[in-house]
């Protein structure tokens, strides 16, 4: 039994939690860009008007200001979505990557357990070989191949 199992399994909850707030970090990314593109709709719908009283332009250029600063909120939060998504791609990878070891640890782990299995089925197949030799001598058997005057005839 590999005495690591359970660090690899908590390696591997950290992986995917760390997998899922990268999923919900892209989401956000994906909300901020269409908030962007709702505002740029918003203020190149919003035209300054080319006639009226004055107040009625004012009022069209400040609200087309206040949209401007809606579009430019709104391009900031996708460039600090888009950092949060990065900062998590490197927390996925770090994660990733001790995950990783502890498996090649379990992977090194098994392999010299079977080569030790190996070995011991071997010694074990060896032993049963040279007693049952050694028996059959004992009771004056030949065994296939070999010829009591020693040559091979």
């Amino acid at each position: 039994m590999f005495r690591l199992s359970p660090v690899l399994r908590a390696r591997k909850a950290q992986e995917d939690a760390a997998r899922g707030e990268l999923i919900q970090s892209r989401a956000q990314v994906r909300e901020a860009q269409a908030l962007v593109k709702r505002r740029q709709l918003d203020l190149i719908g919003a035209d300054a008007p080319s006639e009226g009283s004055a107040r009625a332009m004012v009022a069209a250029l400040v609200a087309r200001q206040s949209l401007a600063a809606g579009v430019f909120g709104a391009q900031r939060m996708v460039t600090e979505a888009e950092d949060v998504e990065r900062e998590r791609m490197v927390a996925l990878t770090d994660a990733a990557k001790r995950r990783r070891a502890v498996e090649m640890m379990a992977e090194r782990h098994a392999a010299t357990v079977r080569a030790h299995d190996l070995r011991t089925d071997q010694a074990n197949l060896d032993e049963l070989a040279v007693t049952s030799k050694a028996r059959d001598a004992a009771r004056g058997v030949e065994t296939p191949g070999s010829d009591r005057n020693g040559s091979d005839a």
